[in-house]
C-alpha cells in the first residue's frame, strides 16, 4: 500500500467511506426511472437485465470522473467547464435557471401525488407544496451532515420497500439468471438505452464533487475512498433497480398488467401490490414511492443549489467568496427558486408549451453535454498526468456520451411529435 493510501485509511474511519456516493445515487433513481425500469420488466420480462447491471457500471464510470477531476484539481467541475469556453456557460447558464423551475413544480407534484394516496384529506398540490417547504427547511443552512442523515434515511425505506415487492413477487431464479446474457428483444432497443441510462443519471451526477467537498473529502489523498464510496453506492443502486425489474416481471409481465407512465406508475403499481398482497403492503409500497420522490427532491434542493453558487461566483470572479459556498447568498437564491416559483404555477396548473419544448432540449443535451467534457477534461492538460483518464474510463465514457446522445436525439424528435400532434 502507497504512503497516500495508508495516510487515507488511517485518517477516515470506516464508517465515514459511504455518503457522497449514496446521496448522488439516491437523488438520481427518482419515479420515473423506477416506472422505465418497471415498464421495461412488464414488456420484456428479465431480457433487459443486463442493461440494468450496464447503467450501473456506465454510471459508476461517470461519477468517478467527475469526483476524481474534483479530487485531482481541486477545481469544482464548473470551474473545469469554464476552461473549455465560454460555450459551456452559454449553454449551463439558462439550463440550471429553466430546469430548476419546471423540477421544483415535478418534484412537489411527485411527492404530492404519494402523500395523497397515503394521507387523501389533502390534494395533490397541498402535499406538494408541504414538501418542497420541507426540502426548503432541511437545506436552507447548508448543513451537509444533517442533509445526509435524512437521505440515507430515505435511501434505507426504498432499498427495503423494493426489495420486499420483489421478494414477495418470488423471483424465477433461473429466468433471472439467462436476462444477463446480452439480447434485444424486437423493438426494444430504446428500452434497452433507456433502462441502461436512466439507472441514476441526472443534473446530480455532475454535483457529484461538491458532495465531496462538503463531505471534507477535497484532495487527491481521498482517491480510494471516493471510488469506494462511489461503487458500494451503485451496487446498492444496482440492487435496488434489480429488485423494480422483478417486479416488472414476476408481477405486470406475467399477468399482462399495464402501468401508467411518470409517477403516475408508481401509483398505479401500489394498487396492483395492495390487490394482490394485501392493503397494508400497497400502504408500504406508497412509502417508499414517497421515499424515493423526496429524495430527489432534498437532493436537487442541496445539489443543484450548490452548483448555481459555484456558477455565479466563478462568472463574477468570486468562487471563493462565502456568498459562493453552501449556506451563502446564491446557494440560497436558487432553493428560493426552485420553491416558492414552481409552487406558484403547481397551483395554477398552467403549463407553457414553449416553456417545456426548451427544458426537454436543454434537459437531453445535459447527459451527452457532461460525458463529452469528461473526457476532455481528463485527457487533456486540465487534469494532472497521474489522474488523467485510462482506457477502461475512456471507452466507459465513450459509451455513456453515445447512449445519452441518442436518448436526447429520442427525447428531443418525441417531444417535438407529442407537441405537434
Amino acid at each position: 500500500m502507497s504512503q497516500a493510501a495508508r495516510t487515507e485509511s488511517s485518517e477516515t474511519p470506516r464508517w465515514r467511506i459511504l455518503g457522497p456516493g449514496l446521496v448522488v445515487a439516491a437523488t438520481g433513481v427518482g419515479a420515473a426511472d423506477l416506472v422505465a425500469t418497471l415498464i421495461a420488466g412488464s414488456k420484456y420480462g428479465y431480457a433487459l437485465l443486463w442493461a440494468v447491471v450496464i447503467g450501473c457500471v456506465l454510471k459508476v464510470v461517470l461519477v468517478e470522473g467527475a469526483g476524481r477531476y474534483s479530487l485531482a484539481t481541486g477545481e469544482t467541475i464548473f470551474q473545469g467547464w469554464r476552461r473549455l469556453g465560454i460555450w459551456t456557460t452559454i449553454y449551463f447558464g439558462p439550463y440550471i435557471v429553466i430546469w430548476g423551475f419546471i423540477y421544483g413544480a415535478a418534484a412537489m407534484a411527485g411527492t404530492g401525488l404519494a402523500l395523497t394516496a397515503l394521507f387523501p384529506f389533502a390534494s395533490v398540490k397541498v402535499w406538494g407544496i408541504v414538501s418542497g417547504l420541507i426540502g426548503l427547511a432541511i437545506v436552507w443552512a447548508g448543513r451537509y451532515s444533517l442533509f445526509e442523515k435524512f437521505l440515507a434515511v430515505l435511501v434505507g425505506i426504498m432499498f427495503v420497500t423494493m426489495v420486499a415487492a420483489a421478494l414477495i413477487t418470488v423471483p424465477n431464479i433461473p429466468e433471472l439468471l439467462k436476462g444477463l446474457a446480452p439480447t434485444i428483444p424486437d423493438g426494444a432497443l430504446v428500452n434497452v438505452l433507456s433502462v441502461a441510462g436512466g439507472v441514476g443519471g441526472t443534473i446530480t451526477l455532475a454535483a457529484y464533487g461538491y458532495w465531496l467537498r462538503e463531505k471534507g473529502w477535497h484532495t487527491p489523498k481521498f482517491m480510494r475512498v471516493m471510488r469506494i464510496d462511489n461503487a458500494t453506492a451503485y451496487v446498492v443502486t444496482g440492487i435496488f433497480v434489480v429488485a423494480t425489474l422483478i417486479v416488472g416481471a414476476e408481477l405486470l409481465y406475467s399477468a399482462r398488467i399495464a402501468i401508467g407512465t411518470g409517477d403516475q406508475g408508481m401509483l398505479d403499481l401500489s394498487k396492483v401490490l395492495a390487490d394482490r398482497y394485501g392493503n397494508w403492503f400497497g400502504k408500504l409500497f406508497l412509502i417508499g414511492f414517497w421515499a424515493a420522490a423526496m429524495s430527489s427532491l432534498v437532493g436537487v434542493w442541496n445539489g443543484v443549489s450548490l452548483m448555481f453558487a459555484d456558477f455565479m461566483g466563478t462568472i463574477r470572479g468570486k468562487a471563493d467568496e462565502p456568498e459562493a459556498k453552501s449556506g451563502g447568498l446564491w446557494y440560497r437564491a436558487y432553493i428560493l427558486w426552485l420553491t416558492f416559483p414552481p409552487m406558484i404555477w403547481l397551483l395554477l396548473a398552467d403549463e407553457p408549451t414553449w416553456l417545456i419544448l426548451i427544458y426537454g432540449v436543454l434537459g437531453a443535451f445535459f447527459m451527452p453535454f457532461l460525458a463529452v467534457t469528461l473526457l476532455w477534461l481528463l485527457n487533456t492538460r486540465h487534469t494532472p498526468v497521474e489522474w488523467r483518464s485510462k482506457w477502461v474510463s475512456n471507452i466507459g465514457l465513450t459509451l455513456c456520451a453515445l447512449i445519452f446522445a441518442w436518448l436526447a436525439y429520442d427525447q428531443i424528435r418525441t417531444s417535438i411529435e407529442s407537441l405537434l400532434g
